[in-house]
């Protein structure tokens, strides 16, 4: 641990290099022997993994204050992983906490480089695997990433009653400049200012809770300090509430209660969060807890990363997967979460905004629920027509609505997302009439008779080769 820079190996060169220095094998880290059976002059040896036997003793000890063994519980899950896996997972360590420390802190880094380690138990046991998600595209990537073959793949439109979800691309400002949260114009005071005002807006005429998601958490905090400063937060509070997420679990709890309350009262609140947080990836706002969700930027990952830099070299040495197109499926992955965290379903609505220029150039990377439900003028708004869409959005929401059908089935018709009494009961009368046909078929109605019989009903004319065509 005693270096002065960055050092990259895989585990049997860690393993290695362990046993030379401590003379610890690679099998006392990876299984424990917990018990022997003697029979027949024949000896079982019962082994466990090294961290599944430290949480069974844990358990059967019956301790109490299980936190204070938690460090050790972590040493020995990362013992059993670096003694089991050979490939697909890398030991980065650092000697520095951050870029501009000076004093050494080590920090050793053990990550998964290969998703497909995760998903192979579940084909080896299984014959047949369905992977099934609202927000998987496209899904070209995964069948490499995880290493197997599609039988079938496709992607399906959503079925609703009506039109309940306004996904939008916001690319410009109110001024007509251009809005992104990238590296050369992100600090820009005329970019932060246009997220501002989209911000303000969308607080004053949305009903309800607002969550907004920023690519990363340095990046909000530097925001937010520039809203402070251009008095935009104060503008904010005047309409709802703002709630802000942390690293901190606890703190993030006590923001998400909060923001459920002040929804509930009927207020409203607004809720800053990130893309890769943990609201973004479990946390459901349906209803009222979330009627405008707004994306402030694409979320890459930070491109400088040595682990991401280790996982692009596998991925493009493994399986052929170049840097570029990795990056832009994981950024849009991740968006179409942060969308999909307001329509929990079919009763549900909901405004989804996407403010970033370059999300115009990656609208087909989008599941196609989500794609073909934007049209080409809802691509490249400005936060005044964004506002004003969204407006009309709202007031057809809030007029009353019968469920007659629903949408996706194309122009000639719709699904029934719902049936109520009448729909059961035409159901029923035809089936009634089906069955009754087929008795009568049963009975010694002859084919052709039946299709004379009907022909005559309908008024129209039979044509004697299909008569031919019979097998009496």
């Amino acid at each position: 641990m005693k270096v002065l820079h960055v050092i990259s190996e895989t585990p049997p060169s860690f393993l290695q290099h362990l046993k030379e220095l401590t003379f610890i094998e690679k099998k006392p880290l990876r299984y424990v022997t917990v018990g022997r059976v003697f029979f027949k002059n024949m000896t079982l040896i019962t082994d466990r993994f090294c961290a599944e036997r430290l949480t069974s003793l844990v358990r059967t000890l019956e301790l109490t204050n299980i936190e204070d063994y938690q460090p050790l519980q972590e040493v020995a899950t990362f013992a059993t992983l670096v003694a089991t896996y050979d490939k697909g997972f890398l030991l980065i360590l650092e000697p520095f906490e951050s870029d501009t420390a000076t004093v050494p802190n080590p920090v050793l880094h053990f990550t998964c480089l290969d998703a497909a380690i995760a998903i192979k138990p579940v084909f080896d046991r299984f014959s047949s695997v369905i992977i099934t998600s609202g927000t998987i595209s496209p899904l070209e990537m995964y069948p490499k990433m995880l290493g197997f073959n599609a039988v079938i793949q496709e992607s399906y439109t959503m079925t609703l009653a009506r039109r309940s979800f306004l996904p939008m691309i916001v690319t410009r400002g109110s001024d007509q400049s251009a809005i992104s949260s990238g590296f050369q114009i992100r600090n820009d005071p005329s970019v932060v200012r246009n997220y501002g005002n989209l911000l303000t807006e969308f607080a004053r005429i949305t009903p309800d809770g607002v969550v907004v998601f920023f690519p990363s958490y340095l990046y909000m905090e530097s925001i937010i300090s520039m809203w402070q400063s251009m008095g935009i937060l104060d503008q904010v509070w005047q309409y709802k509430m703002i709630l802000v997420e942390t690293p901190d679990s606890q703190e993030t709890s006590l923001a998400l209660e909060t923001y459920r309350t002040a929804c509930s009262n009927g207020r409203g609140a607004v809720l800053l969060c990130v893309a890769r947080g943990k609201v973004s990836e479990g946390i459901d706002f349906d209803h009222h807890y979330g009627r405008t969700v707004l994306c402030i930027g694409v979320p890459f990952q930070y491109t400088e990363s040595r682990i991401l830099k280790a996982r692009l070299e596998f991925l493009r040495e493994t399986y052929r997967i170049r840097e570029n197109d990795f990056l832009s499926f994981d950024a849009m992955r991740h968006a179409a979460q942060c969308l999909g965290r307001v329509l929990r379903g079919k009763d549900d609505y909901g405004i989804m905004v996407l403010a970033d220029r370059r999300f115009q150039k990656k609208r087909q990377q989008l599941p196609k629920w989500i794609a073909q439900a934007m049209t080409d003028a809802d691509t490249n708004q400005s936060v005044d027509m964004a506002v004003s869409s969204a407006k009309r959005f709202l007031r057809t929401m809030a007029q009353p609505f019968e469920d007659d059908g629903a949408e996706g089935a194309g122009k000639e018709g719709a699904v029934k997302s719902s049936w109520g009494d009448r729909d059961l009961k035409l159901h029923q009368e035809k089936m009634d009439t089906a069955k009754i046909r087929e008795l009568e078929n049963g009975d010694g109605q002859v084919p052709g008779d039946q299709m004379m019989r009907d022909a005559e009903e309908y008024g129209e004319e039979v044509d004697d080769a299909a008569l031919m065509d019979l097998d009496f």
